[in-house]
């Protein structure tokens, strides 16, 4: 009976260590996966920012070697510009760089003198950041030929500087300006495209004259 009833006891309690045994296994098991996964979400995030990171550091670099290639070919359009621009004064006589086709409009020498100041303006302000810079307006009637012709070559070399000078970091950077705030990029186009703007009055006015215009190059 003794026997028995031992038997019974320590068939239970192996049965009981058995029980425990494989829960504390399940538990171990159930432990490990949580560990491994909770590891692998840390692994995942840490992933997932170091490669959004990588991304951002390629786009940014990509977008900066976009910038430095833009400011190089506006370079020389500039330099095409340049050349455009003095042969069409250097075409029309000095007799005529007082013509307008209309009271309303600038005279030639005073289109021309005026591309220069504007030039000069949008240079040293905006993509120079000269606080002294004082606009000056010289008329063109005080001035000869010759001295408007000179005005405009180094009003087109002071903007060429400010081309070459240009942080390509800054491209993006807004300034007041009177036409709403502007990127130093939206500076850069409005000195070509006013440029552009005003040379097309100027062959006009050579038209009207029955002088034919250099042979266009805008790039």
């Amino acid at each position: 009976m003794k026997i028995k009833v031992f038997r019974y006891y320590f068939s239970d309690y192996y049965t009981y260590c058995f029980e425990v045994s494989n829960s504390l296994i399940n538990y171990q098991a159930s432990f490990s996966v949580l560990i491994f996964s909770v590891l692998n979400n840390i692994f995942m995030k840490i992933s997932n920012l170091i490669l959004f990171n990588l991304l951002v550091c390629v786009f940014s670099l990509n977008i900066k070697a976009q910038d430095g290639l833009l400011l190089k070919e506006l370079q020389e359009k500039w330099k095409n510009s340049y050349e455009y621009t003095m042969e069409i004064a250097d075409l029309m006589p000095d007799s005529l760089y007082s013509y307008k086709p209309i009271d309303s409009e600038m005279t030639f020498g005073e289109q021309l003198l005026h591309m220069g100041q504007n030039m000069i303006w949008l240079s040293a302000v905006y993509l120079m950041n000269d606080t002294t810079y004082i606009k000056n307006e010289v008329s063109a009637k005080s001035l000869t030929v010759k001295e408007i012709k000179k005005q405009l070559d180094e009003a087109y070399q002071f903007a060429l500087k400010a081309h070459k000078e240009m942080d390509v970091n800054r491209l993006n950077d807004e300034m007041p300006f009177f036409a709403g705030p502007k990127t130093a990029r939206q500076i850069i186009h409005l000195i070509h495209d006013h440029a552009t703007h005003h040379r097309g009055q100027l062959i006009v006015y050579l038209r009207l004259n029955e002088i034919k215009p250099p042979k266009y190059r805008g790039w």
